[in-house]
């Protein structure tokens, strides 16, 4: 019995995407596919080679690193800049709770 070549064309053959990022998504994994099969065959250009030898490398990795990091600051300030306007709010229900309490403020009409 012959074994039978499954190209990515027919391993792939799922329901279409329904959102552009996911349609992204599937053509992005379909090109990976076709660079692998140019890799293993000894077809593909250059470019391509070069492109899969940069992601290989240590500075790739480090870029990577980096960018994981910088995301998780830019997260970390973003709770933090949450977290200080609710405590800006509590500060001021607690000035305006004082003023009621004093008399100062509040929703009573002064006579």
């Amino acid at each position: 019995m012959a074994k039978t070549s499954r190209t990515p064309s027919t391993t792939r053959n799922g329901r279409p995407a329904l959102t552009p990022e996911s349609r992204e998504l599937q053509l992005i994994a379909l090109a990976v596919d076709l660079a692998e099969q140019q890799l293993r065959d000894g077809t593909a250009s250059s470019q391509v080679i070069s492109h899969f030898l940069k992601l290989g490398s240590s500075r790739a990795e480090l870029e990577r690193e980096k960018l994981a990091s910088e995301n998780e600051l830019l997260r970390a300030k973003a709770e933090s800049l949450q977290a200080q306007q609710r405590q800006d709010e509590m500060f001021k229900a607690a000035i305006e709770a004082m003023r009621k309490y004093q008399g100062v403020g509040g929703d009573q009409d002064e006579y």
